[in-house]
């Protein structure tokens, strides 16, 4: 078991990931009212994948004997004022996760929470690979922002993500 200042903490981490998938799942409809189904696409996956980061923390705090507390999620935006306005919405917000993540990793070390600081290791990685790919979107865009033709050429390249495998804890 862990102290109850990190028990509350990774709650805490349940709710920002859940907000996170709110926040992505409201820029997919976004983009799908926009025609822009690509984008949607890729904002659906990237739903999917914060809804696998909540469960991974779900399952952890069972999984120590603690138990999950569900917060309430604030209704998200649903309206941008552009492709690139939602992109860069998402990597602010994925910066500010990873922020999180990082306060979480250092309340671990303070509490010698070594189970959790092994298990948040998997989240610091990931991290470094979400404001990679979502920084190299808004990148893109900002490149094609200015042409129809290619922001539906981005759109159509977006649309081809797949899932990728989660990668294993350590």
């Amino acid at each position: 078991m862990y102290t109850p200042k990190m028990h509350q903490a990774l709650n805490e981490q349940i709710h920002h990931e859940l907000e996170s998938a709110y926040i992505y799942l409201s820029m997919a409809a976004y983009f799908e009212s926009e025609n822009f189904p690509g984008f949607a696409q890729w904002m659906k996956m990237q739903f999917e994948e914060e809804m696998e980061h909540a469960f991974r923390f779900f399952d952890f705090i069972h999984s120590r004997g603690g138990q999950v507390k569900l917060l309430a999620i604030a209704e998200p935006p649903d309206k941008y004022e552009s492709p690139l306005a939602a992109f860069k919405k998402a990597l602010a917000h994925e910066q500010k996760i990873t922020n999180d993540i990082h306060n979480l990793y250092s309340l671990a070390t303070d509490e010698k929470d070594y189970p959790s600081l092994s298990f948040l290791q998997w989240f610091i990685d990931e991290q470094v690979e979400e404001e990679e790919n979502v920084g190299g979107v808004v990148e893109d865009i900002k490149r094609v922002q200015d042409s129809e033709h290619g922001l539906l050429m981005l759109d159509r390249e977006l649309a081809q993500r797949q899932p990728g495998p989660e990668k294993e804890e350590a």
